[in-house]
């Protein structure tokens, strides 16, 4: 058993993969940082958006919720900030930590001093990071919308567009290209023991951290053990991909990028026979593990996940 001081750890990503990495993660380290895609534009967070500008708070939310203590008031806090407010008035539907986040955003003028206020209030076990400091775009490069001509390529705007797709996307972008990164997230990765990717909405929450220059840069060049997990199953905008497809969508957006571990589900490597050459061309060892929950659902299972990040981490 390692009895040194606890690794540094950045995941980043977004939305329910981000929050399954770091319910995970939570177990083996409490030098954890999150960072977290600023590109949502549907439900409460394009609300928001939309009437206050800034950045949307809904996946940071999400973040700062799987970072929740396990006592009582840690699990009760977790829920009050995934609370909506029932109803069609003005208030309906929005996430009450989306309301707390925006509102410490006013008082205090700085969103990373702000997630950090709302991150003591909440005891949590890690902090939260914007991945830049203004809200972002997302558009795809999208084959299949039109039946008439499948081949035809059509561009899509919006991370909730681009999310429920049918079309078969090859290429997304940022909105800024040239978005500026939040300056301690870059820090974060940089000083990080470990850098954890995915899982999760693979052109919406793991390829845009990517796309920002600055991170990018960070993550590609950084001292740290990169570490990639793979998808349960595909998302309505991978629909059909492959494990591989997905790798080699990552290599042809971010041509820099090695990992040194890809985490897999037995379930996804079982008929993918592309998948260990495809590792092996990122530079990565590839880890075939058992990291589904046991339901059936497409989630993983945070302490299967825990225990392939332990052994990965020599802890």
């Amino acid at each position: 058993m390692n009895l040194g001081p606890l690794p540094h750890v950045t995941a980043l990503g977004g939305g329910h993969g981000l929050s399954a990495s770091l319910s995970a993660l939570r177990r083996l380290t409490d030098r954890l940082t999150a960072v977290v895609t600023v590109a949502d534009d549907g439900g409460s967070s394009g609300r928001i958006r939309d009437e206050f500008g800034g950045l949307p708070p809904g996946d940071l939310r999400m973040a700062l919720a799987a970072l929740c203590g396990d006592d009582h008031a840690g699990r009760t806090w977790a829920q009050i900030l995934q609370t909506r407010f029932p109803g069609e008035g003005s208030l309906g539907g929005h996430a009450i930590g989306n309301l707390l986040i925006v509102g410490a955003w006013q008082k205090l003028g700085n969103p990373v001093e702000g997630l950090r206020m709302v991150g003591d209030l909440l005891n949590s076990r890690g902090r939260v990071l914007p991945m830049s400091t203004v809200p972002l775009g997302i558009e795809a490069e999208v084959l299949g919308l039109d039946p008439v001509s499948p081949d035809e390529m059509c561009t899509l705007a919006g991370q909730a567009t681009i999310a429920k797709t049918r079309g078969q996307v090859q290429r997304v972008r940022l909105v800024p290209p040239d978005a500026p990164a939040c300056p301690e997230s870059v820090r974060a990765v940089n000083d990080s023991d470990f850098v954890i990717l995915g899982p999760g909405s693979w052109f919406t929450s793991v390829m845009p951290h990517l796309l920002v220059p600055e991170l990018y840069e960070a993550i590609t060049t950084t001292s740290a053990s990169r570490i990639l997990t793979l998808n349960l199953r595909p998302a309505d905008e991978t629909e059909g991909y492959t494990a591989s497809r997905h790798l080699e969508l990552l290599a042809e957006h971010a041509p820099g990028l090695r990992l040194d571990h890809i985490v897999v589900d037995h379930s996804s490597a079982a008929d993918d026979r592309h998948l260990p050459t495809f590792a092996d061309s990122l530079g990565a060892d590839l880890v075939i593990a058992d990291v589904a929950m046991r339901d059936g659902s497409p989630r993983h299972d945070p302490l299967r996940l825990a225990s392939v990040f332990q052994e990965l981490m020599g802890l």
